[in-house]
């Protein structure tokens, strides 16, 4: 990854200038009032307001950044520093855990996929160990197999470090989960049991100093597939968003112990549109290298995605046809291993037509 050759140059030629506007960024919400000794219900008067801030971030900008999450930092920091030195292993040693089309969970680096702009190495666990997921792409296939966390032998601490960060995290999850129903008019455990066998994961990235900063991005533009995602980046910062008021990239500034928080695919399609998954990208640095931490939240696999009963009737149509949530996920890890003929799966393959009046 330290070294740029003829061959990356000539494939990041066409990239546009990365542009970003400089702003205040996306809303920044005090989740205080739940982490109290005292704590009210979610449901209450009192946190009415906190309900209010959310849905209006979610509608208004798909992200929103949170504070006093009730996370403790000193777990986010002991598995950064100990994501640093597993990173820092000769590359011999993390390609012992390296992910492959029978296992995706484990090591890999951008040199190995064909989005071979980013810029970028990876390692990926899931909070459910096994996690279940198809075995096979086809719609009638219930069969399904076992993804298995690997854990490197070093540093030894890893694997311990994860999985305490990833019960700290998964809390949040919920209380978010919560939080979000509650905005859309919905009791406040309605989406909760979509979780029960979540197939969900936290991935650690990190990002080397890049000599040409202008021609590569950690992460190209992309909308998340889940259902939402958490994010811890340190301060080097690198994550942009695409506003939807105008369409501008706008920079997030790195805030001492927040938590990024996006909208992903599934609540745009559970919400029917009313919340909208946005784009975004991460910037690389040519100077300092970055870490970052995404959790992403993802219902069973057997999960079929379509907006909820509640919030559809005669005038507000369903915008989209069911999904299964396993087949879809899967399809979207498989692209990731070998070049499809065929655009990666997007939930606007599953938009009905609106009828004409």
């Amino acid at each position: 990854m330290g070294e740029v050759d003829a061959a990356f140059i000539q494939a990041t030629e066409h990239r546009p200038k990365l542009a970003v506007v400089e702003a205040d960024g996306i809303p920044l919400i005090d989740l205080s009032i739940l982490n109290s000794p005292d704590s009210p219900e979610p449901n209450t008067t009192v946190v009415r307001p906190l309900i209010t801030e959310i849905g209006e971030a979610c509608k208004n900008w798909g992200f929103f950044q949170v504070i006093n999450h009730g996370v403790p930092f000193k777990r986010r920091k002991s598995l950064e520093i100990a994501a640093r030195k597993f990173f820092a292993l000769w590359k011999e040693e993390k390609e012992k855990v390296r992910r492959d089309e029978v296992n995706p969970l484990g090591y890999y680096d951008t040199e190995h996929t064909k989005n071979v702009r980013d810029w970028k190495e990876v390692f990926d666990f899931t909070i459910q160990n096994p996690t279940l997921l198809p075995a096979s792409l086809e719609p009638d296939d219930k069969e399904v197999r076992e993804c298995i966390n690997q854990w490197p032998e070093n540093p030894p601490e890893l694997r311990e470090e994860c999985e305490h960060y990833a019960e700290e995290v998964q809390k949040l999850a919920y209380k978010l989960l919560e939080l979000i129903s509650l905005s859309l008019d919905l009791p406040a455990n309605r989406l909760s049991g979509f979780f029960k066998d979540q197939t969900s994961f936290i991935r650690l990235n990190h990002y080397p100093p890049c000599p040409v900063p202008h021609l590569a991005l950690g992460v190209g533009r992309h909308k998340d597939a889940g259902a939402l995602t958490i994010l811890a980046q340190d301060d080097v910062g690198g994550l942009e968003v695409k506003r939807k008021t105008d369409g501008e990239w706008i920079r997030v500034k790195p805030t001492h112990d927040a938590y990024i928080i996006n909208v992903g695919d599934i609540i745009q399609v559970w919400s029917n549109d009313r919340y909208e998954s946005v784009e975004h990208r991460a910037a690389v640095n040519c100077k300092k290298d970055r870490i970052s931490i995404p959790f992403f939240f993802n219902p069973a696999h057997y999960t079929n995605v379509k907006p909820l009963e509640e919030l559809t009737d005669d005038q507000n149509l369903a915008k989209y046809k069911p999904y299964n949530w396993g087949k879809f996920f899967a399809t979207r890890k498989r692209s990731n291993f070998q070049k499809l003929n065929v655009e990666n799966i997007q939930i606007s393959h599953f938009r009905l037509l609106e009828k004409s009046v």
